[in-house]
């Protein structure tokens, strides 16, 4: 009886063990997977950039992309009934869009009209259906 005792207590300090180790074996395979996507993504990337470095590839992605042709050559589009042009028609990406100014913006701003008069609001006319008139000076 004892010694079946002594059995089950260690397998069951074994167990702890054991279950650490298959965690750790689990996590060296995934990061082993990582580590060879993120190698192969590196390939692909220096490979691309290898690509740039070729005159005649940066020609064919100027075409392609904006639909550039050299001088001499004869460009054609393919203008449908309504006035759309059809098939893959390359797009310029769209302008930048004004951001909110940032705070160090806001805070300069708030600089340059620090020494100045404040606004007077106007008042609001006694008449809703009256238009508002400019303050004269």
């Amino acid at each position: 009886m004892v010694l079946l005792a002594v059995m089950v207590l260690l397998i069951a300090s074994y167990t702890a063990s054991l279950h650490t180790w298959w965690q750790q074996q689990q996590e060296i395979r995934a990061t082993e997977a990582k580590i060879e996507a993120q190698k192969t993504a590196i390939a692909e990337l220096e490979d691309d950039a290898a690509r740039w470095e070729d005159p005649a590839y940066i020609e064919q992605q100027a075409r392609a992309r904006f639909g550039w042709v050299l001088p001499g050559e004869v460009g054609y589009r393919v203008v449908d009934a309504d006035g759309q042009v059809e098939g893959d028609v390359p797009q310029l990406a769209e302008p930048p869009r004004e951001t909110a100014p940032g705070w160090s913006e806001k805070l300069w701003d708030s600089t340059k009209v620090a020494g100045q008069e404040p606004v007077k609001p106007t008042a609001p006319p006694e008449d809703p259906n009256e238009p508002l008139q400019p303050e004269s000076q």
